[in-house]
């Protein structure tokens, strides 16, 4: 895809200033690995706004409210156990 049809989401995945993220970070099958990535960005970032579990948090909410209903199942409750994991790796309480 020409970057002048790249949709506006993918830009603001890619050069977001909440924090600098790694490559292929939401592409993982594994949610902890996911977690564990967003924690080192938001941890490691200078550009993100926020503390750094709101940061990892609104990016990866981000990523699954902008992927929307095209986002299959499986892949869904991959991102959506990553919050848990993300919360874990935080120390912060799992939600119910």
């Amino acid at each position: 895809m020409t970057a002048t049809k790249q949709k506006w989401s993918a830009e603001v995945t890619e050069h977001s200033d909440a924090m600098d993220l790694e490559d292929h970070v939401f592409e993982s099958d594994d949610a902890k690995k996911i977690a564990a990535s967003l924690k080192r960005s938001a941890e490691h970032s200078h550009r993100r706004k926020a503390e750094p579990f709101q940061s990892a948090m609104s990016m990866l909410n981000f990523y699954i409210n902008r992927a929307g209903k095209n986002l299959p199942a499986a892949r869904k409750k991959i991102l959506e156990d990553a919050k848990d994991e993300l919360r874990a790796a935080f120390g912060r309480p799992k939600e119910d």
